[in-house]
């Protein structure tokens, strides 16, 4: 009854809170329900049950197919299962922080999370955050293998705002996990970036990893010698000269992806200070114009990102389901003046001319 191959792929710099096992079926292997094999070679703090509701979801695959959990498995038979990401202890309390619901059913919880919050406890952040917020609202919210981050699939970075969803129970979490690990959600940023990119539109590809010096940063490695796979779609959307607002897609979810990729091609994100946006890295040396900057990173002290469209099929009902959120009051004012700005320089532009 042994095994020939076992790998555990997990991924620490993803949004996606979800984790790969791998098993390949030994050629002696006695035959019986794949369920059982899993639940034998998962260890204890999996259970069966567990294992079923990842088989009724599609999450297991047998062969690269999808399988039903009563089904028997056979010698050299390849083996994957999905499941959600184990989480570091943390003491976790309810706490009366309000929540932005856009919507919600019996089985999934969509929000609008506002800038400045966390998501999950973490080094330096014990207590305040959306699972904080999220025990103080709902009852029996699903931990899957995450103790700690119950009912999330996914993440934002704290100061980024935007929609996020949410799973309500032990079969949307693995439904929805599913769905993130086989890129089939669909998500849209808008991100003020610095400078006035040349494209309409473009493709960002490059491994994205733990920065070497600064344990607290991201880098590209486009060697593809180092981290893990990102890819990021780009689409301007208005230009003001010294910045531009553009549309990102996400195709895969890796942490700071956006803001990591922005900066490898010229154009850091507006106000992100963990990666030099919040310096005047574009514009004139006038006195006015850096009053006018340091006016805007008041209005907006973080970076300006927001992810503004989420997209994903219904765990329960198989319907896509798809939102829209617009942009806080923070990042359109930021916008409001870099148009007024645009106009009047563009206007001074012309009677000069």
């Amino acid at each position: 009854m042994a095994l020939e191959d076992i790998d555990k792929t997990g991924d620490d710099q993803s949004e996606e809170m979800v984790e790969q096992f791998s098993f390949t079926v030994d050629k002696g292997q006695e035959s019986f329900r794949i369920d059982k094999f899993l639940a034998s070679r998962l260890g204890a703090d999996i259970s069966r049950t567990r294992i079923q509701n990842a088989a009724e979801a599609g999450s297991i695959l047998v062969n690269g197919k999808p399988i039903k959990s009563n089904y028997k498995i056979r010698p050299e038979d390849h083996i994957q299962i999905i499941l959600p990401k184990p989480a570091v202890d943390y003491s976790l309390l309810p706490e009366n922080i309000p929540l932005d619901i856009v919507y919600e059913d019996d089985a999934i919880l969509v929000i609008n999370k506002p800038p400045g919050l966390v998501c999950h406890p973490g080094l330096g952040n014990h207590n305040g955050t959306l699972i904080n917020a999220l025990l103080y609202h709902f009852e029996n919210l699903p931990k899957g293998k995450q103790e700690f981050r119950p009912g999330l699939v996914h993440r934002i970075d704290k100061d980024t705002s935007g929609l996020m969803i949410v799973a309500k129970t032990d079969y949307a979490l693995v439904h929805l996990g599913k769905q993130f690990f086989e890129r089939t959600i669909q998500r849209k940023y808008k991100a003020l970036v610095w400078g006035n990119v040349e494209e309409e539109k473009g493709t960002i590809e490059g491994n994205i990893g733990r920065h070497s010096r600064d344990r607290l940063q991201f880098e590209v490695f486009p060697e593809g010698d180092f981290g893990k796979t990102a890819i990021t779609h780009y689409q301007v959307i208005e230009r003001f000269n010294y910045v531009t607002l553009v549309q990102c897609k996400l195709e895969t979810g890796r942490t700071h992806q956006i803001r990591v990729h922005m900066k490898y091609i010229g154009h850091t994100l507006f106000n992100d200070f963990r990666y030099g946006g919040d310096a005047i890295l574009k514009g004139t040396v006038y006195a006015k114009y850096k009053q006018f900057i340091l006016n805007c990173f008041q209005i907006m002290p973080r970076q300006a990102l927001h992810a503004a469209t989420l997209g994903f099929e219904h765990p329960v009902t198989g319907e896509h389901m798809f939102f829209e959120q617009p942009l806080p009051a923070d990042f359109s004012g930021v916008l409001d003046k870099w148009r007024r700005y645009w106009q009047s320089s563009s206007q001074q532009m012309e009677i000069e001319e």
